[in-house]
């Protein structure tokens, strides 16, 4: 078991007959998943996956068919909006958005709306969420990850397939791993999610793996100095230059705000260990 998903979580793809998100489903299929409805309006009553996943017109017919209670979001920027809005009014618990690129002032507005109902939204451009040996929803490689007591929560996606791979091969397994996404609007941060860590009995230890730019990461050692638990933390981007972007527009550091260093010596002073390199974070784990 682990935080938001688990073997019993039962997956909607939203734009499941588009060619990425088929790709991923397989994959999501493959590793155990129980992706059991994908949605596509106008293609309602067809098949796919080799006729294990019928396809629905909207969410909610969905939801009413298959029971399933968290979606994946792989639509285009342009209509992604729209598919939260449509998967939170049919009641599921967890979406999960894969979509990166949607408009600064949509996600505004599915904030606003969220704060008025009961659901966990991770992302947009998250890379998903997976706890191995049970569930994984979104873009993550399910064989990259052994199951363990240590929860992960990253912003960069890349950064923390490394991070997984390194664990793996060092033995360390992992109880559930988040990405949160990169954009500058989220709508789950790292507290929520290390709230969770701290209150799930099956995670022993947490790392945060975060990069510059944003005050994201000051904010969690805000709430990390509270925590029971021990925290691994790791920042991305220390050789950054000011006022570069640097991959994505949540990667940007201006004057003072945002830099690498100021991210490490604020959870430092929480009590985080800081690995000075992904593979010392194993090292630090085990001490």
């Amino acid at each position: 078991m682990g935080i938001l998903l688990n073997e019993e979580s039962r997956i909607v793809v939203q734009g499941i007959t588009g060619f990425q998100a088929g790709v991923q489903t397989w994959q999501m299929l493959d590793a155990g998943t129980r992706v059991v409805a994908g949605v596509t309006p106008g293609r309602g009553g067809e098949w796919v996956m080799d006729g294990k996943v019928p396809v629905f017109a909207s969410v909610r017919m969905a939801v009413a068919a298959t029971g399933a209670d968290v979606s994946v979001i792989f639509v285009p920027s342009h209509f992604a909006q729209d598919a939260i809005f449509e998967a939170i009014d049919a009641g599921v618990k967890l979406i999960v958005c894969v979509t990166e690129g949607i408009p600064v002032h949509d996600m505004l507005q599915v904030r606003h709306y969220l704060d008025r109902q009961d659901v966990v939204l991770i992302g947009p451009n998250s890379p998903g969420v997976m706890t191995p040996g049970e569930s994984y929803a979104g873009v993550i490689p399910a064989n990259i990850a052994i199951k363990g007591g240590v929860g992960i929560v990253s912003r960069p996606g890349s950064l923390m397939y490394e991070v997984l791979n390194v664990l793996k091969r060092d033995g360390v397994g992992v109880s559930t791993c988040v990405g949160i996404g990169s954009d500058p609007v989220k709508c789950t941060g790292y507290v929520e999610i290390l709230k969770l860590f701290e209150n799930d009995p099956h995670t022993e230890k947490v790392v945060l793996l975060g990069e510059i730019g944003g005050i994201e990461e000051e904010e969690a050692a805000e709430y990390i100095s509270e925590m029971t638990k021990p925290v691994i933390g790791y920042i991305a981007g220390k050789t950054a230059p000011v006022g570069r972007r640097m991959g994505h527009l949540g990667a940007i550091i201006e004057e003072d705000v945002g830099t690498a260093q100021g991210k490490i010596d604020a959870l430092q002073r929480s009590g985080v260990q800081i690995a000075r390199h992904p593979e010392e974070i194993p090292q630090l784990l085990t001490r």
